[in-house]
C-alpha cells in the first residue's frame, strides 16, 4: 500500500473558518433497502464478540451511503442486535444526500455527517468502517491508498469491510481488513439464482476485479470453485444450499478457506487474503 498521512481530517466548527475539502468524489449513489443485507449478516457475526466487550459504546460508519439513507438505518438495526447501545455514523460527501438523511437521525445511535475518506469522527477511532460500492468507481491504483486511509482510523481491534454488490443485494464480494491491512475476501450470494460461482466476478472489489483473467490467482480460485460446483451438482437434488456446502467442502481441500460449515449454509465462503492478493 501506498505511504499516507495518518491524520484524520475535520472539518472547521468554528462559522465561516477555514474547512478543509472531503476526500474522495461523488459516487452514483443507487441505493435499495436491503441491498447490503449479506454483507451486515456476515458482519454481525464476524465482530459480534468485539462489539459486546468493547468497554464504551462502540462507532460504527456506513461510508459512502449514497442517495437514500436506507444501508445506515438497517446498518444500525442490525448492530444493535448485538450491541444496543452502538453508535452509527452515516458519511456521505454530497451535501444534500446528508441534507436528505437528517430526519432519520437518531443521535447518538444514528447520525449523518459530510466527509469522505478522511471519516471525520467527533473523536476516537471506528470499530467498524463499511464501504460498500464506493471503491468500484476509482482507478486500482488508488485502493491501496484509500484502504490504508480507512484502516488508519480503525480502533486497534476495528475491522474495514469494502466490497462490491449488484443492486438488489444477491451477489456480494467483500474485502475484510484490519488495522494492518487486508485478511480476508468474502464471495456471498443468493443460491437459487446462481448459476456457478465465477457468475460472482463481475462483483469483485475494485483490488481484484481486473486481476480475474488466468494466470493470476483469483481466477485459479474461480475456476477452482467452478470446478468443484459442477462436482457437486448431484447435491442439487437436496437444494442449492447443499450443492454450496459440497462444493466449499471440496474447495477447502486446495485453498484456504477460513470459514466452515455454519457460515457456508449461509451462501458465503471466505479465503484468506493472501490466496488471492495480486
Amino acid at each position: 500500500m501506498a505511504a499516507f498521512d495518518p491524520s484524520p481530517v475535520r472539518p472547521s466548527p468554528v462559522r465561516g473558518a477555514r474547512t478543509t475539502r472531503p476526500v474522495g468524489t461523488v459516487t452514483r449513489g443507487t441505493t435499495n433497502t436491503n441491498r447490503l443485507r449479506r454483507m451486515d449478516r456476515w458482519i454481525t457475526h464476524t465482530m459480534a464478540r468485539t462489539l459486546r466487550t468493547a468497554a464504551r459504546p462502540p462507532v460504527a460508519v456506513d461510508l459512502g451511503y449514497g442517495a437514500a439513507p436506507w444501508t445506515a438505518v438497517e446498518l444500525a438495526t442490525r448492530l444493535r442486535a448485538v450491541r444496543p447501545d452502538v453508535r452509527v455514523v452515516g458519511i456521505e460527501i454530497e451535501p444534500a444526500r446528508v441534507a436528505a438523511a437528517l430526519p432519520y437521525a437518531d443521535p447518538p445511535r444514528l447520525s449523518f455527517r459530510r466527509g469522505g475518506f478522511e471519516v471525520p469522527l467527533d473523536g476516537g477511532a471506528a470499530q467498524l468502517i463499511r464501504a460498500a460500492n464506493v471503491l468500484r468507481q476509482y482507478d486500482e491504483e488508488t485502493v491501496g491508498t484509500v484502504w490504508e486511509r480507512l484502516c488508519g482510523r480503525l480502533a486497534p481491534d476495528g475491522l474495514l469491510v469494502e466490497g462490491t454488490c449488484d443492486e438488489i443485494g444477491r451477489r456480494h464480494v467483500w474485502v475484510a481488513l484490519g488495522p494492518e491491512g487486508p485478511r480476508t475476501v468474502t464471495f456471498a450470494a443468493r443460491l437459487a439464482d446462481l448459476q456457478a460461482p465465477s457468475d460472482l466476478a463481475e462483483r469483485l472489489p475494485k483490488a481484484l476485479i481486473h486481476h480475474n483473467v488466468p494466470g493470476r490467482p483469483v481466477h485459479a480460485f474461480l475456476s477452482d470453485f467452478d470446478r468443484a460446483w459442477a462436482s457437486a451438482a448431484p447435491y442439487a437434488a437436496f437444494g442449492a444450499r447443499q450443492r454450496w456446502i459440497a462444493a466449499c467442502t471440496a474447495l477447502a481441500g486446495s485453498w484456504p478457506l477460513v470459514d466452515a460449515r455454519g457460515r457456508w449454509r449461509q451462501g458465503e465462503a471466505t479465503v484468506d487474503w493472501a490466496a488471492l492478493a495480486p
